[in-house]
């Protein structure tokens, strides 16, 4: 995220309109340069944030997995605002476990 973008969006101002279809046609070209179609890149979306959610609480509303092109380079972007960590459970190693009381 550009300082610009992040005043925006701190500020809630809207972009212009030739700056939301710049973006759009820009992930129109990622998404035929990468060669994904769009059901395996939904696909690949929904199993990114099922791994992260495992880890940190994410702000689903405010997320965005998507697809950036520069200098001909396509790259899946992940910009997942955190709440707070999940407290794991400790794990116990399998030689470390009791034995089964009878």
């Amino acid at each position: 995220m550009t300082v610009k973008e992040f005043i925006d969006k701190l500020l809630r101002r809207q972009p212009a309109s030739a700056e939301t279809a710049k973006e759009r046609l820009q992930l129109v070209l990622a998404h035929d340069r990468s060669d994904l179609n769009p059901e395996l890149l939904e696909q690949m979306r929904r199993e990114i944030l099922e791994v992260v959610a495992r880890y940190v609480e994410i702000d689903l509303a405010e997320g965005d997995v998507s697809l950036e092109t520069e200098d001909r380079v396509t790259a899946l972007v992940a910009n997942l605002p955190i709440r707070r960590p999940i407290a794991q459970p400790a794990k116990v190693e399998p030689s470390e476990q009791q034995p089964a009381q009878a």
